[in-house]
This record gives C-alpha cells, sequence and structure tokens, in this order.
C-alpha cells in the first residue's frame, strides 16, 4: 500500500510538471517548479484525507474542497494588472487545474488525471499556435526623427506591411506610434522596420 501511494505521488508531480513544462517554454508567470510542486501538494492532501486517520471517522472530501480553495490564493500570485490589461490568468487556471490532476492521482483515478493532463497541454498549445498565427497585439515604437516628411515616410512603410497605425505624435525630435499588429508580422516584418529606424525602441501595451 505504501508504494501505492508514492506512485501516485510521483505520477501527480510528473503529470503537473508535464503542463507546467508548456508554461515554462511560453515564459509565464508560473513554471515547471509550481506546477510540479502544487499537483504533488494536491495528491499528498488527498492521500492524508483518505489513509492518514485509519478506521476512524471522517470526510475525505472535506480536505480535498479546502484544496480548491486554497489554491485560489496561489493562483491570485500569478495573476498581474499591467497596462490596463491583466496577465496570468491563464496561467491561473493551469495551476487550478494541476491542483485537480493531483487530487485525482491521490485518489488513483489514473484515466481521468491522465487524460486532464493530455488535454490540458493540448489545449494550450493549440490556442499558442493560433495565437501566434492569427493574433493581434498593441505595441507602443517610437524613434528619433527629423521631422513630419519622416514621419510619412515611416507611415507609409507600416502601410505597406499591413500594419495598422492608431495613434502617433511628434516631440523634440522622436516620434512614438501606437501600432495594431498581427503577431507573426510583429515576429516577422516589424525587425526590417526597426532596423530602418534611428534609435527605436519597442513596449508591447497590450
Amino acid at each position: 500500500m505504501d508504494w501505492n501511494l508514492v506512485l501516485r505521488l510521483v505520477v501527480a508531480g510528473l503529470m503537473g510538471g508535464l503542463v507546467g513544462l508548456e508554461r515554462e517554454l511560453r515564459a509565464k508567470e508560473a513554471g515547471l517548479r509550481t506546477h510540479f510542486i502544487v499537483a504533488l501538494g494536491s495528491a499528498l492532501f488527498m492521500i492524508i484525507s483518505q489513509f492518514a486517520f485509519g478506521d476512524a471517522q471522517h470526510d475525505a472530501a472535506r480536505v480535498a474542497a479546502q484544496v480548491v480553495s486554497g489554491i485560489g490564493f496561489i493562483g491570485a500570485g500569478v495573476i498581474i494588472f499591467q497596462r490596463n490589461a491583466v496577465r496570468g490568468v491563464t496561467t491561473a487556471a493551469g495551476l487550478w487545474v494541476v491542483a485537480a490532476i493531483g487530487l485525482a492521482c491521490g485518489g488513483g483515478m489514473w484515466i481521468v488525471a491522465g487524460t486532464a493532463t493530455i488535454l490540458t497541454v493540448m489545449c494550450l498549445e493549440a490556442v499558442h499556435f493560433l495565437h501566434k498565427r492569427y493574433g493581434e497585439k498593441t505595441i507602443g515604437l517610437s524613434a528619433d526623427c527629423r521631422g513630419e516628411g519622416e514621419v510619412k515616410d515611416i507611415l507609409q512603410r507600416f502601410k505597406d506591411a499591413g500594419i495598422d497605425v492608431e495613434s502617433w505624435s511628434l516631440s523634440k525630435g522622436r516620434v512614438t506610434f501606437e501600432l495594431h499588429i498581427r503577431q507573426k508580422d510583429y515576429i516577422n516584418l516589424l525587425p526590417s522596420i526597426l532596423s530602418s529606424l534611428a534609435n527605436p525602441s519597442v513596449e508591447i501595451l497590450g
């Protein structure tokens, strides 16, 4: 029985780590270690609730319910509000799911835990692929500029590249643009435009 419980802990950690690895590769707020520990801890709580009290009368579901409530504190810690945009919600949801996977492993529900892990990773990867190909973002771009004539030239480059300019301003020899750009254009087209500008800087706005 002891080795069976150890196996539950190991599998929970590995499944949580698999989800965490995807988050780690995307440089998100919580990575492999956090997801591994959350899944492992959830499985441990489940095992304790089931087997630690012997024949004494107890409610095993009570500990599991507390895990569901407690994981919210960790999830809230990875959510940040920056420049009118909320970030980290997907990672927080991943931690919530990983906690459930850990509970399933702690309860010996191998197929359910494995299916949930696979579906979670598939969802995260699919969304990342779609966002990379079709997603959009808003960026702030500034560069040194000699006047409105040069600004028109830059605007024409953006137009030719299919990049939408939300607004622009010129102050003290420096022009600032707010651009609405597709993710694939941000990766493929923007670097060539930046190389033609004087002292450019880019900031992600949303």
